[in-house]
């Protein structure tokens, strides 16, 4: 096979069909830069449970004098009560699963609280007395956290026992439906572009129906016919994946770590290097994905 007259009668393919080529590339465009983000969003969920679920903590909420649970009948928790609870944080039973762990008092709760709120008309109401004591505790290994709950809820002076983590689970499954979404969008757009590529052809291979028919007359085997069909596709659908790996590139560089990294001081983005680990998949999908649906077109054509 010539490889010069392939890629010449591929040139003239392309030249022929530059408004079909040029919604190929637009498609391509569009639909991996989906798939590219559908991707990031995926390593940037992946990032935040690295970093937030080791901060995660177990909140072990002491009775306060306006609590109404069955463990707080008494009353605000007593100090014997408070004294138990670490007594058993430090136990042979609890102390393996444990890191660290320190006590809140009325007066610190209410400084964080302040802080927290800090221009909101509800810091105005607030009391120390209205919140609780809190033994706040790191675990070894955080998806442990259900022996901590087991161990203290239902214990006298513990109001309640509360794991982070289970606040966190419900923003990633947020985070994860928008994931989700963007690789549905993805996928329709794939499709729409992987049929358009296989138009392409089909309509090319009509348009050049007599030099085809020259070409089988004088013996042309079906891969000398094929190839240059298929190169004009790979060709649109690579064009289109650089443009997706641009913009993914420039959405990281810009968005991610310009706008919101100037905003989110401490959280764990995605950066450039996840970026560019992106693009080559996304080539490699859009060449793939150009030549399967090309090569299947033009085989349909030449055998009707």
């Amino acid at each position: 096979m010539r490889l010069g007259l392939v890629l010449s009668e591929a040139s003239s393919g392309l030249r022929r069909n530059v408004s079909m080529v040029i919604s190929v590339v637009l498609v391509t465009f569009i639909s991996l830069t989906f798939v590219g983000a559908a991707i990031l969003i995926q390593m940037q969920i992946g990032q935040m449970k690295n970093y937030w679920y080791d901060k995660a903590q177990v909140g072990i909420y002491m009775c306060t004098s306006y609590s109404t649970g069955e463990t707080c009948t008494a009353g605000e928790a007593s100090a014997e009560q408070i004294a138990s609870v670490k007594e058993q944080l430090e136990s042979p039973t609890l102390s393996p699963f444990i890191d660290k762990f320190y006590f809140e008092t009325h007066e610190q709760a209410f400084s964080n609280f302040q802080k927290q709120f800090a221009g909101n008309p509800v810091a105005d109401y607030a009391t120390p007395d209205q919140l609780n004591q809190t033994f706040w505790v790191n675990l070894k290994d955080p998806s442990q956290s259900d022996v901590l709950v087991e161990s203290l809820s239902g214990v006298a002076g513990v109001e309640n026992v509360a794991d982070q983590r289970k606040y966190l689970d419900q923003i990633f499954s947020v985070l994860n439906v928008a994931s989700y979404t963007a690789i549905g969008i993805a996928s329709l757009m794939l499709v729409a572009a992987v049929l358009l590529i296989a138009t392409t052809i089909r309509l090319s291979a009509f348009s050049r129906r007599r030099e085809l028919g020259i070409m089988r007359l004088v013996g042309a085997s079906n891969r000398f016919i094929q190839t240059p069909f298929i190169l004009e596709g790979v060709f649109a659908a690579l064009l289109g994946s650089i443009l997706a790996g641009g913009a993914v590139v420039g959405l990281v560089q810009w968005f991610v770590q310009g706008y919101l990294g100037s905003r989110l001081q401490g959280f764990a983005l995605v950066g450039l290097d996840d970026a560019f680990a992106v693009v080559p998949m996304l080539l490699v999908l859009g060449a793939v994905l150009a030549a399967i649906s090309a090569n299947f077109a033009i085989s349909r054509y030449l055998k009707v």
